[in-house]
């Protein structure tokens, strides 16, 4: 069955790029209050999606912009059941000067696809939707139980994703979650990301006195905030780069030998890395 799917996938290629590319013409900025209906509106498109392809699916609102939850229901025999995540929503477009086309006029070139979203991750998260919409139409079902959250807020830091998962957990709950908004580690080489860092968001305040001190009269008495604040952040981190806040690492696993060695297998090219960060 599954030669029959991926023979649907490949004759249906041109028809699935063009429903990216219309996708990736809905400017669903999340941070532009001016863009809030834009948003409702994709977040709509990918519940047409779902729906035209006969997979249960519902528009949930938050106190923010709307998800969407779909389920390709139970499948034969004893399946785990695999929940998607990915987000509609994407970032602002910045200087419009440094794009060489509009940013949600989507351009094709050698190959690629260059509009805001493509890749993060509008690009990704359409692959799982066309590969479930594949077996819903070759096979009327898929091999195993597909749940989909799609929300619209990543871009902002998903403020009310936890709220909704609480409220929603019954109909999310699965065996294993994959997260569709990772890369590949070249052009050519596909990659399986099965860990991610975290994210500490900590907002430190400096006191210092109530005006400007002339340096002759107090240099040396008075600390400099901004010098406090420079020896501050200059303490989280020590001379090997490790973080210094105690417990930081207690819940952190560390890479094993196995592991290394995989890495060390992999087509990394320190140059190109430099060259890439400039």
């Amino acid at each position: 069955m599954i030669e029959k799917v991926i023979a649907h996938i490949d004759n249906e290629q041109k028809k699935s790029a063009d429903r990216l590319l219309d996708f990736l013409r809905i400017p669903s900025v999340s941070t532009d209050p001016q863009r809030k209906s834009d948003v409702a509106r994709c977040a709509a498109w990918v519940l047409d999606f779902f729906k035209g392809c006969d997979i249960q699916a519902a528009l949930v609102e938050t106190a923010g912009h709307p998800a969407i939850i779909a389920d390709t229901g139970p499948a034969d025999g004893d399946h785990p059941t695999i929940l998607i995540y990915g987000h509609y929503d994407v970032q602002p477009t910045g200087d419009a000067k440094l794009w060489d086309a509009p940013a949600f006029e989507p351009a094709i070139r050698n190959g690629n696809i260059y509009a805001r979203g493509a890749a993060d991750d509008k690009g990704q998260i359409l692959t799982h939707m066309l590969a479930a919409q594949a077996w819903k139409k070759i096979a009327g079902k898929l091999p195993i139980r597909v749940k989909f959250l799609i929300e619209g807020e990543e871009e902002i830091g998903s403020p009310h994703l936890g709220d909704l998962i609480e409220k929603h957990r019954d109909r999310l709950t699965c065996d294993y979650v994959a997260i569709s908004d990772t890369a590949k580690l070249d052009d050519g080489s596909p990659a399986i990301t099965y860990g991610t860092k975290g994210l500490v968001y900590k907002e430190i305040r400096v006191f210092g006195p109530r005006q400007d001190l002339h340096s002759g009269s107090f240099g040396g008495t008075v600390e400099n905030p901004g010098n406090a604040l420079a020896a501050i952040i200059h303490s989280l981190k020590d001379a090997d780069h490790r973080v210094t806040i105690p417990g930081f690492y207690d819940d952190v696993r560390p890479v094993s030998d196995e592991e290394r060695a995989a890495f060390a297998k992999l087509p990394f090219d320190e140059g190109d890395y430099q060259k890439m960060c400039g």
